[in-house]
C-alpha cells in the first residue's frame, strides 16, 4: 500500500454528526439518590408463566410415565419401581426433570428436544440402569404400558401452584 493510497482516505468528507442519542431512563435500582426518576411510561409487567404441573407427583403421574415408555423389571435391561417416591435419590432427579421440562416447554423451538436429550434421557438412564436407584424393584409392565404407578402417601408433595 503506498502513501497515496492512504491519502485519498484523509480527502474524504467528514461526516455529519449524527443526531445525539437521547439518554436512556436509569435502570430500576439504578437512579442517583439527588435525582428523581423520571416517570415511568405506563409499565405493563410481564406475564408470569403458570406451571403446567403442580408438583413432581402431577408430573409423574400425568406425564412421565406415559412418554417415557419403557419395559421394566426385575430381569430386564431397564428397572422402575411404582414406589418412586420412596427413593430420595429418584425423588431429586424426578423434581429436577419436572422443573427442566416446565422451563423447556415454553422455548418454542428446541425446549423439548434439548428436555428429552440434556434432562430425561440422562436421569432416566441414571435411575433405570440395571444397577441405579430402582435395582432391587419387582414392579414390571408389559411392553407398551405406562411405567408402573403407585400413589405416594397423601400431602407428601403439595401443589406448589397453590402456594
Amino acid at each position: 500500500m503506498s502513501g497515496d493510497d492512504v491519502a485519498e482516505w484523509d480527502l474524504a468528507p467528514a461526516a455529519t454528526p449524527a443526531k445525539p442519542m437521547p439518554k436512556l431512563p436509569p435502570r430500576p435500582g439504578t437512579a442517583p439518590v439527588d435525582e428523581a426518576p423520571a416517570e415511568p411510561a405506563s409499565v405493563v409487567a410481564p406475564v408470569e408463566p403458570q406451571l403446567y404441573f403442580g408438583s413432581v407427583d402431577e408430573f409423574v403421574r400425568e406425564k412421565l410415565i406415559y412418554t417415557y415408555s419403557r419395559r421394566v423389571g426385575p430381569k430386564g435391561q431397564f428397572r422402575w419401581d411404582e414406589n418412586w417416591w420412596m427413593y430420595p435419590e429418584a425423588i431429586s432427579r424426578l423434581d429436577a426433570l419436572w422443573r427442566a421440562w416446565e422451563a423447556l416447554r415454553l422455548e418454542g423451538t428446541f425446549g423439548m428436544s434439548a428436555w428429552w436429550r440434556d434432562h430425561a434421557d440422562h436421569h432416566m438412564r441414571m435411575l433405570m440402569a440395571p444397577d441405579g436407584v430402582f435395582a432391587a424393584s419387582r414392579s414390571e409392565n408389559a411392553q407398551g404400558d405406562p411405567l408402573p404407578y403407585k400413589a405416594p402417601p397423601a400431602g407428601m408433595f403439595v401443589d406448589v401452584r397453590t402456594l
